[in-house]
């Protein structure tokens, strides 16, 4: 089930499953994770855009995988907080995904978490072409970890 509401989100987690982050580009989609008291983000891979199922098996896999209990999509807003084509990509993808797996699903905003991403990486020296390798994990941590802390602001990070 998708969930607009933060709040809505944090109720329908299961205890002690972590969440995983996405940063869904139009060639890469970013993958981070959390523990499993969702304290902590952390990026895990980078999946190449190709056909939504395989995709989606992927992600459900990794879901599995790491026993998590809901996704998190950055939803990439215009600066003025409206949505445009990308957004409305977002929120397909999710509709698409929630079809194929129970997991809750929300949407994080997700502006400027590359930009921070891209800054990051610089300031840990990082070659080039290595941050082209990790850019979208790291912005995939950087929606996720955000969201970890809004809800542990909530109440709901167990």
């Amino acid at each position: 089930m998708i969930h607009e509401e933060i709040g809505d989100f944090a109720a329908a987690l299961p205890p002690m499953r972590g969440l995983l982050g996405l940063d869904l580009g139009t060639k890469t989609i970013g993958v981070a994770a959390s523990d499993r008291l969702r304290t902590i983000a952390s990026a895990v891979e980078t999946i190449r855009r190709s056909k939504f199922t395989a995709e989606a098996e992927r992600l459900i896999a990794l879901a599995e995988t790491r026993e998590a209990g809901g996704i998190v999509l950055g939803l990439p807003r215009n600066m003025d907080g409206s949505e445009g084509p990308r957004a409305q990509s977002t929120r397909a993808f999710a509709r698409n995904l929630s079809r194929l797996t129970d997991l809750p699903i929300a949407f994080w905003d997700e502006r400027l978490s590359t930009v921070a991403a891209e800054r990051a990486l610089i300031e840990a020296d990082t070659s080039r072409r290595r941050r082209a390798e990790v850019i979208d994990q790291v912005a995939a941590g950087l929606i996720l970890q955000g969201c970890l802390d809004r809800l542990a602001r909530l109440g709901g990070a167990r």
